[in-house]
């Protein structure tokens, strides 16, 4: 046992022998001076045409990239907002040689990628395929033809897009934070909407094009294995031909910080989570003196995930997953946003954390080691950058673009190192301001709204809608003699009258959605007085059915059936009646008028309704034509919502034609009604549940 105590001992002394007592340091190192950066050599020509070619070679695998990077100015698209971006998609849909059949099939065979959008065009390959590439890179350039078909294709694409989009609170955050930052007649400010998309003509995207993709303002980046001499050839070949045509950069206003902190909300019914950001605009350019002290700063407060943001707002009060903060530079006009979501109950307390953290900075140095932290981790992310041999051919182009200091990368982690606590102060009181903030809140307006107005400056809360449009509040302007009552039964007056209603006895609805790519049928069959079949098809197939024979329900899913459960069959015994509004009151069903909304642009009554089993729903009835416009039911934490519209007549009575529906898939399904049939003979076979 002694000699294991003797060797115990030894191992003691020996680091003490060699390193001294500081052999187990009791304090970390100091920092050696900031490693010298070496980046790879970029070969720089200027052709005659103005054309800004920037060659970097890269000889580790045989692949070559070619950007082509127009330096387009920020453009006012006004009420065709979107006609840039579907532009730039057009460009390689087809070409006065080519279809875009042609194109893919050219590209696919030489195993290339090649891509387009309003900034250029892109494309990658082989080295032994360059020559092909750039002739089809060149083609798309040169020669596009904006055929209509494609064209069609994109803006259908676009509102689809936009369709999902409206049910996203970070996308609708975004749209709200870029009109307040920047004002609805900036190019940053503007937001694109399903009436903008359907606005645009082709020859808008056309002219564009004709403006704008000019060598004068563009940028030839070739990255990969090929000598610089071979690519200045290969750009002279293809490119030293394309004739200039100077463009006019028409001034913008600068965008202002608001005057004092304003507070806007969003309404999105049912919402369990809020989407907050704490954003305005700010005067940076990239590569600015401030830049790199800033964006320690920022780094500190919510860019990484040991900030204080993260480790107040999520380890400290687990309000969040995550809360962020950004900091951008732009040659226009940059922004700050500090972000998050979280739970509705906490909304307000997390602005008040977002506001302390910010406000910390501006009042107390930061300490020496979680600035060394902090400097850590950027060095380390800068350092992995330049794995990329990519990346020295973007740090020249921005170089190029911004006007920066040859040595400005190459010197980044001096600049960086040198950076103090002093200046993260400094740089807090000169660009973190509270006072003129806007705090963007997307969430449900019943639990969350009122909790917001101590933060306003303006000692009100504003209302916007899904693309950042002020809207009134009008909910307390509801006509006197106006109840939930008075407007159900307005709704069945205006879809037939109780007298064609009451003669119901039988409905069959047929529609359809088609979900990627593939064609899904709903089916529904409804008898008085309280029998119900729903069921819905893929392929051919049943994949979801609910039946109800007016006691007893089963529910079958994937071929599998059970029965219902019995709060699922309280309701059913509602929701199986034809018409079901006209038996509210001898089931027990409360409505309340909660007032008026916005429903996609029109004004609504908004009524509630309980179960008696305790199901929510919210229904909203047009206030012009008294139809149901949209209908929110609650299923435990899932909110599904459903706008319908398109109604028609069939036998005396109004039918919707057209139902979206949100909540249930990743992107909004869109059903269109293809039969409705009035009092056809239904069997009861039906509606057997066994």
């Amino acid at each position: 046992m002694k000699k294991y105590t003797i060797f115990f001992f030894i191992l003691l002394l020996v680091p003490m022998a060699i390193f001294g007592q500081e052999g187990f340091r009791s304090k970390a190192p100091k920092a050696g001076p900031a490693p010298i950066i070496k980046l790879g050599e970029a070969t720089q020509v200027t052709f005659k045409n103005g054309l800004k070619v920037i060659v970097v070679e890269n000889h580790k695998l045989p692949t070559v990239s070619f950007q082509l990077f127009v330096n387009t100015p920020p453009i006012f698209e006004g009420p065709s907002m979107g006609y840039i971006d579907i532009a730039g998609q057009m460009l390689n849909k087809g070409t006065t040689t080519k279809s875009k059949a042609e194109i893919d099939e050219a590209i696919d065979f030489i195993g290339a990628s090649l891509s387009t959008s309003a900034n250029g065009v892109n494309g990658s390959c082989l080295t032994k395929h360059q020559d092909k590439l750039l002739a089809l890179m060149t083609d798309v350039l040169f020669n596009p033809s904006f055929p209509e078909e494609e064209f069609e294709k994109l803006k259908k694409q676009a509102i689809s897009a936009l369709a999902q989009e409206k049910d996203d609170p970070n996308a609708i955050a975004a749209n709200v934070s870029a009109r307040l930052n920047n004002g609805r007649n900036h190019p940053y400010g503007e937001v694109t909407t399903e009436a903008t998309i359907n606005a645009i003509e082709l020859k808008e995207c056309h002219q564009f094009y004709e403006t704008y993709f000019q060598p004068g303002i563009s940028y030839l980046i070739i990255t990969g294995d090929l000598s610089a001499q071979e690519a200045l050839d290969l750009a002279s070949k293809h490119f030293s031909h394309w004739e200039n045509n100077p463009i006019k950069r028409l001034p913008l206003e600068v965008p202002q910080k608001p005057e004092q902190t304003t507070v806007n909300f969003v309404d999105k019914l049912g919402a369990v989570q809020s989407v907050i950001n704490v954003t305005f605009p700010l005067e940076m350019r990239p590569g600015a003196p401030d830049a790199i002290k800033a964006s320690v700063m920022n780094t500190a407060l919510g860019a990484y995930f040991g900030s204080r943001l993260m480790s107040n707002l999520r380890e400290d009060k687990a309000f969040t997953y995550g809360a962020r903060s950004i900091f951008n530079t732009d040659p226009v006009i940059g922004s700050f946003k500090a972000y998050a979501s979280v739970r509705n109950e906490v909304t307000d307390s997390a602005i008040v954390e977002f506001l302390y953290e910010i406000n910390r900075f501006q009042e107390e140095e930061m300490p020496e080691k979680e600035l060394r932290m902090v400097k850590n981790y950027m060095t380390g992310s800068f350092a992995r950058s330049l794995e990329n041999p990519r990346t020295v051919a973007t740090y020249t182009l921005n170089t190029a673009r911004y006007g920066l200091p040859k040595d400005y990368y190459a010197t980044y982690l001096e600049k960086l190192d040198a950076v103090t606590t002093e200046d993260v102060l400094n740089m807090a009181k000169k660009y973190l301001t509270t006072d003129q903030a806007n705090i963007v809140v997307v969430g449900n307006k019943d639990d969350v709204a009122e909790t917001l107005l101590p933060f306003s400056k303006q000692g009100r809360v504003n209302y916007y809608d899904v693309y950042g449009n002020i809207i009134e509040e009008i909910g307390m302007s509801v006509p006197a003699g106006i109840t939930a009552e008075t407007v159900i039964s307005d709704y069945l007056n205006a879809i037939g009258g109780l007298s064609k209603l009451n003669s119901v006895e039988n409905i069959i609805i047929v529609m359809g959605a088609e979900i990627q790519g593939m064609t899904m049928e709903s089916v529904l069959y409804h008898k008085a007085p309280n029998k119900l079949s729903m069921s819905n098809k893929m392929l051919g197939n049943i994949v979801q059915q609910s039946v109800f024979d007016g006691e007893k329900g089963i529910s079958v899913n994937m071929g599998k059936s059970a029965p219902m459960e019995e709060k699922r069959l309280a309701d059913m015994k509602i929701d199986s009646r034809i018409f079901p509004e006209r038996f509210y009151g001898e089931l027990g069903v409360t409505t309340t008028l909660r007032g008026i909304e916005l429903v996609n642009g029109n004004k609504a009554y908004r009524v509630d309704i309980l179960y008696p089993s305790g199901t929510k729903k919210v229904n909203y009835f047009d206030m012009e034509s008294s139809l149901k416009i949209r209908e929110v039911d609650y299923e435990g934490e899932v909110v599904i919502t459903n706008d319908i519209g398109d109604y028609k007549e069939v036998s005396g009575i109004k039918f919707p034609h057209s139902v979206t529906v949100s909540g249930v898939m990743p992107i909004p399904l869109e059903l269109k009604t293809s039969a409705v049939e009035v009092n056809t003979e239904i069997s009861d076979e039906l509606f057997k549940v066994e």
